[in-house]
Order: C-alpha cells, then sequence, then structure tokens
C-alpha cells in the first residue's frame, strides 16, 4: 500500500515543494549576485591610474590595452561615480571581508533554524543582506572601514540564509526527490554567478556603478517579500497544499524524526567518522572551486591573453555550466533512486566521485594544453561544471545520515569549505607570485590533490544511513 503512494503525488513540477526550490533558486541566485557585485563594481570604484599601477602583473597589459583603445567605458565609470584610492592589499581584505562573517555566523545559524524555523532565519538573513547591499554605495564614501564593517555583516546574514535552506528540506523534501529538489534550489548560486559576470559592466557602463548595488539590492528585497508570503517552515501548515502532496510527504519522511530538540549530541558528532567523510569532501569540493571563483579572470588574461571585457564573458561560461550539471546531475541520482538501480550510499559515492575525479583531471590537464585557446576554454567550463555534480553526493549527505541536525551540520560543512577557500586562495596568490608559469601549474596539481585525499576518505568512510546519535530517543528525553 505504502508503495503505490508516490504514484498518486500528483505531478512534480506542479507541487508545492517544487515552488519552494524554484523559490530558493531565485534566493540564491540573488544572494551570490549580491556577494560578487563587489568583484565586477570594484573596477569602477578604484581609481583607474592607480590600481593599473599597482595590480598584478597579469593584469596590466590588458587593462592598458582597454585604456588606449576602447577607453570609454572606464571614463564613463569615472564621471557617473566617485572613485576610491584602495591599493589592492585594501581590496583583498574587502573581498574577504564577506567570508569571514560566513563563516561567523554558519554554525550558530544552522542551530537557531532547527529551533526558531528556518523560515525566519533564511528570510531575515536574505533581507539584511539585501539592505546591506543596497547602502554599499553610501558605505564606500564613508571609507574603507565601513565597507568592510558592511560586507562582514552582509556575510553573517547570508551565513544565515545558506544553513537555513536544509532545516526546510528536511522537513519538505521526500527521500526520493532530495537530490533534484536541492539541485534546483542550489543551481541558482552558479547560475547568478553567471549573471552578474555577464551584466555587472553593462549596466556600470550604462548607469554608473553604484546602479549594480541598488538594482540587486531591490532584486533581493522583492524576493524576500516572496519569501515570507509563500513559504512555511513545513508542509503541514501551509494553507494552499494540497491533501496529496501533504500526506505523500509526510508519508514519505514518516520514518524519521521530526520531533524537536534541545540539546546538539556533540561528542558523537566528533567521533562520527562518515561526518568527517563530508566535511573532507566540502573541505576538498571548496578549495578547487574557490580557485575557479576568485582567478579564472586572471588565469585567462596571463595564459590566454584576452581583454578585460572578453576575459569578463569567458569567465561566466563555466557557471551557466555549473548550473546545468547541478540539475541535471539532481535528475539522474533521483532517476537511479526512484528505479531502485542503485543504493543510496551508491549513488552518493558516485556522484561525490564524479564531482571530485573529473575535475581533478581537468585541472591536471589544463597547464599542458596552455598553448590551446579552446582546449583550455572547454577544460576551464568542465571544472565547475562537473564539480556540481556533487551536489547530489556528499553536499546533501548529512540529510541521509542526521535530517533532524541537517542545518546545524551543514553550518559547519560549509565552515570547512570556507576554511578550504581562504587557504587556497591564499596559496595560490603566493604560488602565482613566485612564476607565473610553474605557478599556475603547481596550483592545479595540489589542488588536484586535495580531491584525492578528500575523495578516498569519503570512499571510505561515508555512510548514508541514519547515525544512532540523530535518531529520535522519546524515553529519554521529553
Amino acid at each position: 500500500m505504502d508503495e503505490k503512494s508516490p504514484a498518486r503525488k500528483g505531478p512534480d513540477f506542479c507541487s508545492l515543494r517544487y515552488g519552494l526550490a524554484l523559490i530558493m533558486h531565485f534566493s540564491n541566485f540573488t544572494m551570490i549576485t549580491q556577494r560578487v557585485s563587489l568583484s565586477i563594481a570594484i573596477i569602477a570604484m578604484v581609481n583607474s591610474t592607480q590600481q593599473f599601477d599597482l595590480t598584478n602583473a597579469s593584469f596590466e597589459d590588458p587593462l592598458v590595452d582597454t585604456l588606449s583603445n576602447p577607453s570609454r567605458p572606464i571614463k564613463e565609470f569615472n564621471t557617473r561615480a566617485s572613485v576610491y584610492q584602495w591599493s589592492p592589499e585594501t581590496q583583498g581584505i574587502i573581498f574577504s571581508s564577506i567570508s569571514y562573517g560566513i563563516i561567523l555566523t554558519l554554525i550558530p545559524s544552522g542551530y537557531l533554524a532547527g529551533i526558531f524555523g528556518a523560515k525566519q532565519m533564511l528570510g531575515a538573513g536574505l533581507l539584511i543582506s539585501s539592505l546591506l547591499t543596497l547602502f554599499t554605495p553610501l558605505a564606500a564614501d564613508f571609507g574603507v572601514i565601513v565597507v568592510i564593517v558592511i560586507r562582514t555583516f552582509q556575510g553573517m546574514a547570508q551565513g544565515m540564509a545558506w544553513t537555513g535552506q536544509f532545516t526546510i528540506w528536511a522537513k519538505w523534501a521526500p527521500p526520493l526527490e532530495r537530490s533534484k529538489l536541492t539541485s534546483i534550489a542550489g543551481s541558482g548560486a552558479a547560475f547568478g554567478s553567471f549573471f552578474i559576470l555577464c551584466v555587472g559592466g553593462l549596466i556600470s557602463q550604462a548607469l554608473g556603478w553604484p546602479f549594480i548595488f541598488y538594482i540587486f539590492g531591490s532584486i533581493g528585497c522583492i524576493c524576500c517579500l516572496l519569501w515570507f508570503m509563500v513559504i512555511y517552515d513545513d508542509p503541514m501548515h501551509h494553507p494552499c497544499i494540497s491533501t496529496r502532496e501533504k500526506e505523500y510527504i509526510v508519508s514519505s519522511l514518516a520514518q524519521q524524526s521530526s520531533s524537536p530538540r534541545r540539546s546538539v549530541p556533540i561528542k558523537a558528532m566528533v567521533k562520527c567518522l562518515p561526518l568527517w567523510a563530508i566535511f573532507s569532501g566540502f573541505f576538498s569540493h571548496f578549495w578547487l572551486c574557490t580557485i575557479i571563483i576568485t582567478y579564472l579572470p586572471t588565469y585567462i588574461s596571463t595564459v590566454l591573453h584576452v581583454n578585460i571585457r572578453d576575459s569578463g564573458v569567458l569567465s561566466s561560461l563555466p557557471f551557466i555550466a555549473a548550473s546545468s550539471c547541478t540539475i541535471l546531475g539532481g535528475q539522474l541520482a533521483d532517476f537511479l533512486l526512484s528505479r531502485n538501480l542503485l543504493r543510496l550510499i551508491t549513488v552518493r559515492k558516485l556522484f561525490s566521485s564524479l564531482g571530485l575525479l573529473l575535475p581533478s583531471l581537468c585541472a591536471v590537464a589544463l597547464p599542458f594544453v596552455a598553448s590551446s585557446y579552446v582546449t583550455t576554454i572547454v577544460l576551464l567550463i568542465l571544472i565547475p561544471g562537473t564539480s556540481n555534480l556533487c551536489d547530489s553526493g556528499f553536499i546533501i549527505n548529512t540529510l541521509d545520515i542526521a535530517p533532524r541536525y541537517a542545518s546545524f551540520l551543514m553550518g559547519i560543512s560549509r565552515g570547512f569549505g570556507l576554511i578550504a577557500g581562504i587557504v587556497s586562495s591564499t596559496a595560490t596568490g603566493f604560488l602565482i607570485s613566485q612564476d607565473s608559469a610553474s605557478g599556475w601549474r603547481n596550483v592545479f596539481f595540489l589542488s588536484a590533490a586535495v580531491n584525492m585525499v578528500g575523495l578516498v576518505f569519503y570512499l571510505t568512510f561515508g555512510q548514508a544511513k541514519i547515525q544512532d546519535w540523530a535518531k529520535e530517543r522519546p524515553l529519554t528525553r521529553l
């Protein structure tokens, strides 16, 4: 009887849970555009003469070339809005401040979301981030310290929003649809990166750099309004959900604990190797992904010797591939599970292997094909695309092994990822500053090694069954 219930669940894409996935996709799209907007705007925000004198030598030729020929965009920037005397070191501090803010709130916000409700945590985080985005141009006029403070608080707000998502999916996503739903939601970040890289420069050129913040901050506020109106913490309390869909979700999650908790079993978590396997996967995954996001324009400029405008367009291409692979990977993972073709743990390890091994192979190959423009671009597109297959692997594995603490554990997992990003960015800057050719080779080899270590650890200790410490014990706790 129970096995036939999924067949009566109704059309998937007409259901409320898929509407939730689309709204969360839009939320992730909004947050990543707000995060990356400064990377685009800072070209116009910083005094051009000082910027070109002080920036990495790998950028000098394209920038000087842009000034001597199609210089109108840069001049328009300077006449439409203020410019600031920020050194590259200062810019680095500004860029990293949002990551430190995210780290500060990942763990506490994940825990609080499980207690007070993810709807409020995620909605508040998105709203605060959007308002701070709107005030960024004003903050820049008050000084760099104010910008750093704004970016740090914006990171804290986004940390609240990122982790709150998994508390919602623990109550809304049937086990056989988790990969599909979370991949639809998560692909918003990749699509947002693609979109902001494509249109950010055009907005600055046409309206001035402050409008990058005004437009995407306003979009975030609209998204918040939609979020608070439509989203509920669980299907039981949603006034618009159909009885059929509600019964389907509740029956699918009936085996999992949903009772509120008052404490977190920290000691048991620390001793849990499957949990550390997830952490190792996050660390490896974010190591290479952060390098691609941060240094892709630099690599394209120094290796392919293209101008800044073409570099921006080329830098956006990998993220549309990443968005597509995220959705397709989720569809394939849930297809394999729904047809009982593979066990849950096999699916998680398969997609984790593809998401860590394939990007590593592409990264190792990059230094050897640097002379080929087309091959280099193809490999750069494949790295984030194949890397996002991890979204159907260890990325959502916490929903399998500890659904009661999914949001809290996602906060810790992303903390490991952010630490990896900070370390990898610093190491990359050091390596390429020594020697460009050998430096990039060492960067990609090191990234591949980190990925392989994380993959081996996850394949050895990863699991997909609910851990004993994550199960409900009604007799021992009120």
